[in-house]
Order: C-alpha cells, then structure tokens, then sequence
C-alpha cells in the first residue's frame, strides 16, 4: 500500500489558528475527520489540503471539493460544504434524511452543542472524496 501524501497549502494552519478559540476545536475534528477518511476509505494516496473562498478545502483527483468553515454571522454552527452543482447533497438527502441538517444542495450544517455524527459523516466524506468515480451510479452507490 501506498503511504498517503497530504499537500499542505501553508495558509490553512494560520487558518485554523484564526477561528475563535471555542470554534477551532470542532473545525479541527471535522478536518481530522476528512483527513482519516481520505487514509483509510477513499483509497487515496494524495490529498491536497488549500483554501478556496478563504474556507480549509480539500481536493482529490477523483473527488468533488470538501470545505469546512464557521462564520460569524451564524456563530452556534458550522459547516462542510459540496460542489452545489454535484449529486452529493440530494443523495445525502436520499440515503441519511433527517440525520443531517442540510442547507440547500451545498451543505451538511452542524450545531455547536451536538456530537458530529461520524459514522454517517465518513461516507458522505467517502462519496465525495471519490465523487467522480461514482456519479454514474444510483445513489452515488450507497
């Protein structure tokens, strides 16, 4: 097996360390979360780890753009954001319904209080991660 690369834009840990102090620790889980999954599920070798639109953003070869941010106009969540144009979000919709809270076809929001539902989580990370090889398939094969 391949050992996984992670390419690191060196703006994203200035990034991380500007999110408020309560904030960063659930923005952290969540990207540890991304970069587990990419590890071990997605079957990836390389993950590349910039900003776009300001946001940490995660992109794959194959994949469909991951990011993750919280923002002050809405300080009690935040969020992990897909391509709105892509498949992702209504077969989340299809497969999880009510499991997640969802803002319109482009993310899976997250209040501050609650747990990340990590089991359900790490497949729409997966699905996205390897979005380009599973478009084709009903349910994005789930």
């Amino acid at each position: 097996m391949q050992e996984f690369k992670l390419k690191q834009d060196p703006r994203v840990p200035a990034k991380f360390s500007g999110y408020p102090a309560e904030i960063r620790p659930k923005l952290t889980a969540l990207r540890e979360l991304i970069l587990d999954v990419a590890r071990h599920e997605a079957g990836l070798t390389t993950l590349e780890e910039t900003l776009k639109w300001g946001e940490p953003s995660y992109l794959a070869k194959k994949g469909s753009t991951l990011r993750l941010d919280w923002k002050a106009k809405t300080p009690d969540q935040y969020a992990l954001y897909f391509k709105c144009t892509s498949k992702l979000v209504p077969t989340f919709r299809e497969v999880y319904g009510a499991r997640f809270t969802y803002e319109d076809n482009r993310a899976i929001v997250f209040k501050l209080t609650e747990a990340l539902p990590r089991k359900e989580l790490r497949d729409c990370i997966t699905m996205a991660l390897q979005y380009h090889s599973l478009k084709h398939l009903p349910r994005l094969g789930r």
